[in-house]
């Protein structure tokens, strides 16, 4: 039952999203102007040991597409919200935790579509890695996607208004974004930041993602980014379905 209102949902939100290619589109924007713009500045700086420039900054740009997207589309529940759209599914037979699912999946396969057109260019401008790492950082993108999405639905059915909404999930992002290197290795930086880094679960995560590029699959880097990725899927799924089954209750 679970697995069948899921795929039901899934089907529903991903048609939605096809039939608004703006939408599809748009979020790359960011990360590719970052490609273009800010990539080839790297060129020149010392970053042998962490791989040439462009393995450096394209893993950090899928992981800041999925961090600012995935964190913002508790946006769409707020509107649905407010039009009983969400008080009218939850009348109906569909489990509670398939209205949350069938969102997520839909969150993933789009920001990993996303993910493939951001690669796909930086392929164009010069990125060279292994198919091996490309796909495993794809599965990274899925991952943090289905986390911030659950987070960002659970503050949605909490705060319930745009306006508290957008500052509250700003406030976070972008000092997280700062904090966990996606841009440049916070090993480039002071030291007291490198630690502070450690503290973002985004930290662990950009390592693995590099370390895949460069071909280094079996390092400690990995091993933490898969355990901190999985860790915080799972327990962003566990919040978000708390909050969905209480709402409304």
């Amino acid at each position: 039952m679970l697995l069948h209102d899921t795929a039901l949902l899934f089907r529903r939100y991903a048609r939605q999203t096809l039939n608004s290619r703006f939408q599809m589109l748009f979020g790359v924007l960011m990360p590719l102007l970052y490609l273009l713009f800010f990539g080839p500045l790297l060129t020149d700086l010392p970053l042998a040991a962490d791989g040439d420039s462009w393995q450096v900054l394209v893993p950090g740009l899928l992981l800041q597409l999925s961090l600012f997207g995935a964190s913002f589309s508790g946006f769409a529940l707020i509107l649905e919200n407010s039009w009983g759209v969400v008080e009218r599914m939850r009348v109906t037979p569909v489990s509670r935790l398939a209205l949350l699912l069938g969102r997520l999946l839909r969150d993933a396969a789009l920001f990993v579509f996303q993910s493939v057109l951001l690669v796909l260019a930086a392929l164009a401008m010069g990125l060279r890695a292994p198919l091996a790492g490309i796909l495993i950082g794809f599965a990274f993108v899925a991952l943090l996607t289905v986390a911030l999405a659950a987070l960002s639905y659970a503050l949605a059915l909490k705060v319930r208004t745009p306006q508290e909404f957008g500052p509250t999930v700003n406030g976070l992002a972008m000092p997280s974004m700062l904090l966990s290197g996606l841009m440049l290795p916070m090993t480039l930086g002071p030291g007291w930041l490198d630690v502070l880094s450690h503290f973002t679960p985004f930290r662990y995560l950009v390592d693995a993602v590099r370390d895949a590029y460069v071909g280094e699959y079996a390092t400690a880097h990995m091993l933490y980014g898969v355990l901190v990725a999985v860790g915080f899927a799972l327990a962003a799924v566990t919040v978000g379905t708390r909050v969905v089954r209480s709402a409304g209750s």
